[in-house]
C-alpha cells in the first residue's frame, strides 16, 4: 500500500493523444491501452506487468497550451489534504471527486501555481509507477520553484516530506534532495530565470543515447544532455513533438 506522500501515478494532458501514443510508446517501450470513453477517452501507458501512467485530451481550459505531465501523490484523506493545501497558500482547481472503481482525487496547486494531484485509491494495492531503479518507470521527481523555502514548507507540511542531502549550484542555490519515509525520491531547486516553475518527471531508459536518438527520430527534441550525474548514470531533458 502506498503511504501518505508517495508518488503513485503520472498523467499527460495533450492536445493530440494519438500522436502522444505514437511517440511515447516506442521511446519508453510502453504499451498503450484503448481509450475509455466513459472517462473522457482516458488511456493508459504501461509495461507488460505494470501500468505507469495515463494520458488524455487537454481540457478546453488548456486550449492552445503545450502538453504537460502531472504527478499524483497519495494521501490518507483527500478532503482533509485538499483543505490543508488551500490553508497553506495553495489553490484547489478540482475539488475532491470520486472515480468509481479507482479512488478519490483532487487537483491542486502550490503557492507557485504549480499543479499536482492528490489521491486515495479505492483499494489497498501498491502502485509501482514510481520505481527509482526500473526501466520504463518514473525514477525521479524534480520541482523548480521561485522560492525554494516556501515550496519546501508547503510540501513538507502537506505530505511530511523531509530534506535529504544537497548539492550547491552556485547562484542557483542548492539542489535539495527530497525524502519520503527515509528514501530520496526527487529534488527541489530554484527555477531558472525566464522559466516557469513546475514539476519535471524523469523516466528510466536502458540506453540514454539510444533513447535520445529515438526521441529525435520520432519528431521530438533533446533540449539538454545527455549529462553524467552523480552515481555514474546519465540524464537528458527532452520535448515531445507537441
Amino acid at each position: 500500500m502506498n503511504q501518505h506522500g508517495d508518488f503513485l501515478w503520472y498523467e499527460l494532458m495533450t492536445p493530440d493523444p494519438e500522436a502522444s501514443a505514437q511517440f511515447y510508446g516506442p521511446v519508453f517501450g510502453w504499451t498503450v491501452q484503448p481509450p475509455v470513453e466513459a472517462m473522457g477517452n482516458y488511456r493508459i501507458f504501461g509495461l507488460p506487468s505494470v501500468d505507469i501512467g495515463g494520458f488524455m485530451p487537454s481540457p478546453p481550459s488548456m486550449a492552445g497550451a503545450p502538453p504537460v505531465w502531472f504527478g499524483y501523490v497519495a494521501v490518507d484523506d483527500v478532503d482533509r489534504s485538499a483543505a490543508k493545501a488551500v490553508e497553506l497558500g495553495g489553490a484547489q482547481h478540482v475539488p475532491p471527486t470520486d472515480i468509481p472503481g479507482v479512488g478519490r482525487f483532487a487537483f491542486l496547486a502550490d503557492p507557485d501555481a504549480t499543479m499536482f494531484y492528490i489521491m486515495r485509491g479505492e483499494n489497498d494495492g501498491t502502485s509501482r509507477a514510481y520505481d527509482p531503479n526500473a526501466v520504463g518507470h518514473c525514477r525521479w521527481n524534480e520541482l523548480s520553484s521561485t522560492d525554494s523555502a516556501v515550496a519546501f514548507g508547503f510540501y513538507a507540511a502537506l505530505f511530511g516530506w523531509t530534506k535529504g542531502g544537497a548539492m550547491p549550484m552556485g547562484q542557483m542555490g542548492d539542489y535539495q534532495f527530497l525524502d519520503q519515509g527515509g528514501k530520496t525520491f526527487g529534488a527541489l531547486m530554484k527555477a531558472a530565470p525566464d522559466t516557469r516553475p513546475g514539476w519535471r518527471q524523469y523516466f528510466g531508459v536502458a540506453d540514454i543515447d539510444l533513447a535520445c536518438q529515438k526521441i529525435t527520430n520520432a519528431g521530438g527534441k533533446v533540449t539538454d544532455g545527455p549529462h553524467e550525474i552523480p552515481g555514474g548514470e546519465y540524464s537528458a531533458h527532452a520535448r515531445d513533438p507537441q
